[in-house]
């Protein structure tokens, strides 16, 4: 695992992981892209237009109610299988790019996003690639890195944004 990185995007930020997977791009693809892979990482389910990652589908981003009740909308920006997918999450947009590497995957996460949400995404982000990377995520692991994230990032980025209003889960959003 690497830490998050985050660098000025206009008037937003950008955040950026990295995960080596030993999967194949193909392979991780599947995980980004089909509902039975995504179930096991995403923090919310992803309804796409047709049933069709192609650009400019609709997306729709339910979250389980037990988590909080809200429904976030995208739009499909980019597919070029298996190496990148860009789609917006509601008012963000998330870029995944897939390199080989040594057999398996480099797999990078850029998140665009509000300046005082990049400690909380990160963290969150960080606790769904673990799952992605089938690491066992510790109780209270979301709490921790936002805390460290929030640290690094506010000298910089201002005040960090803890989790959203109405949230009841601990899959750290």
């Amino acid at each position: 695992m690497t830490d998050a990185t985050i660098k000025a995007d206009g008037d937003r930020a950008a955040i950026r992981l990295e995960r080596v997977l030993a999967d194949k791009p193909s392979e991780v693809w599947k995980a980004l892209t089909e509902p039975d892979e995504l179930v096991r990482w995403f923090p919310c389910k992803i309804v796409v237009d047709g049933d069709v990652w192609r650009v400019g589908a609709k997306l729709e981003f339910p979250f389980p109610l037990d988590v909080m009740d809200v429904t976030l909308t995208g739009e499909v920006l980019v597919v070029d299988a298996p190496h990148a997918l860009v789609y917006t999450w509601g008012d963000e947009t998330l870029w995944f790019e897939l390199h080989d590497h040594e057999g398996g995957t480099r797999l990078v996460l850029v998140d665009v996003l509000e300046r005082p949400r990049a400690a909380r995404n990160a963290a969150g982000w960080d606790d769904c690639l673990d799952r992605l990377q089938q690491v066992a995520v510790e109780a209270g692991a979301w709490r921790k890195r936002f805390t460290r994230y929030a640290s690094i990032f506010e000298p910089d980025f201002g005040a960090q944004d803890g989790p959203p209003e109405g949230y009841k889960g601990d899959k750290g959003v």
